[in-house]
């Protein structure tokens, strides 16, 4: 999730208002006897259910289930609300490093608020590991020594989602006016482009909002056949849900969730998001390890996982992994252990993390299940066909990351 194109400047002036003070790291073992990750995400506000609260469960089982030490010391879960505002992130991941001496910042919904963190991660030397922050540009052209996309990307929800109804019609989409709802146009109008789909306009509206009336008339009149909606959270499952209200859908009209979790379909409920697509890195019902490991997590959250909540938790085992194959906490050595280290858990096989960052595994295209379909509660989604990682995510000579020295993916 993005700002507009042109404040992006200032989220390097957000990371060093935080002031620039590069701690002493120890060569060797774990600096201050102490790992402590901070997951940074939204608490309360319209993105508290695919991450909040329940990214910090997840974080707190990672840190269970690894044993609760690393090379010997304790590990610490903090957990802190940026308000989906980047001021406010870098404020709390300024004194999180600084007075706190947290050694990790993971979760990062609202891409304004990842970016911002990634460019203090990188000059206060501390990993930033991105769950639920989409913006591709993370991996992109601002890439970071100690930067790590996790989950999905904009790149990764284009393809699943924008390739497959690419020739249903020309696109209309209804975006998000910051960084996230930004590059999620840009990344899937360039797949519909691509895949000989064309693309009729669209229209932008801010964060948080609550009327969607005006902008899906607009959609509607452009005589498009499929509303694409660039949005998140609160914002997708009020536009969905309105887009119905106003019969839209019963036009012929198709809607396209480019961003949806399962939280999302829970709120919308079955009988309206029938048959959208969804692009997924993690499904709670995909096989038996991932409904093992959701049952644990239903268990403490009382709510099925989204992919971004998984991955917090792949993501701090990796991590933990790493500072013992490195023998150290420094962040850069950790960096480097974890792009080494294969990723295989019951969120992905044989991933892999490259050297601009980005965690290549497979990615998962379901449709919404109609209600007669569903056998239990959360049981929504059914698989259409996965994507290989090598085709999920953007080739590595393509992202302009100024860390790549090669053409290879």
């Amino acid at each position: 999730m993005l700002q507009s194109r042109r404040t992006v400047p200032a989220l390097a002036i957000c990371a060093l208002a935080v002031g620039i003070h590069m701690p002493a790291i120890a060569a060797d073992g774990v600096s201050d006897d102490l790992v402590k990750i901070g997951v940074l995400n939204d608490q309360s506000g319209i993105y508290a259910d695919m991450a909040g609260s329940g990214s910090t469960i997840a974080a707190r089982m990672a840190v269970e289930d690894f044993g609760g030490k690393v090379l010997g010391k304790p590990i610490e879960i903090v957990a802190g609300d940026h308000q989906n505002k980047p001021d406010v992130g870098a404020g709390v991941v300024g004194r999180w490093i600084d007075q706190e001496k947290v050694d990790t910042i993971v979760d990062l919904p609202t891409s304004s608020v990842m970016l911002a963190v990634q460019e203090i991660g990188r000059q206060k030397n501390r990993l930033v590991i991105a769950s639920t922050g989409g913006s591709s540009d993370f991996t992109g052209k601002f890439c970071s020594p100690v930067g790590i996309h996790w989950t999905y990307d904009t790149y990764g929800l284009a393809v699943g989602t924008g390739q497959p109804l690419a020739s249903r019609g020309p696109w209309y989409f209804l975006t998000a006016d910051y960084a996230f709802g930004h590059a999620l146009e840009r990344d899937t109008a360039d797949a519909v482009v691509k895949a000989g789909g064309k693309v009729a306009g669209g229209v932008r509206h801010p964060q948080g909002n609550h009327d969607f009336s005006s902008f899906l008339l607009q959609a509607q009149s452009s005589g498009a056949k499929i509303i694409g909606i660039a949005n998140s959270g609160a914002d997708t499952v009020n536009a969905i849900k309105q887009a119905h209200e106003f019969g839209i859908t019963q036009t012929g009209v198709q809607l396209a969730g480019l961003y949806l979790h399962i939280t999302d379909i829970h709120a919308i409920g079955l009988e309206q998001a029938q048959g959208l697509l969804m692009t997924q890195a993690f499904y709670w019902d995909l096989n038996d390890e991932t409904r093992a490991w959701s049952k644990r997590f239903y268990e403490r959250h009382k709510a099925m996982p989204t992919m971004g909540q998984a991955g917090v938790y792949s993501s701090i085992v990796h991590y933990l992994k790493a500072i013992e194959a490195a023998g150290t906490d420094e962040a850069q050595a950790v960096a480097k252990k974890m792009k080494e280290l294969p990723v295989n858990d019951f969120f992905a096989k044989n991933g892999r993390v490259r050297e601009d960052g980005r965690m290549v595994h497979d990615l998962y295209v379901f449709e919404v299940k109609k209600p007669s379909e569903s056998r239990e509660p959360w049981d929504y989604l059914k698989l259409v066909r996965t994507i290989p990682g090598d085709q999920a995510f953007r080739p590595l000579a393509e992202g302009g990351c100024p860390l790549v020295k090669t053409g290879t993916n």
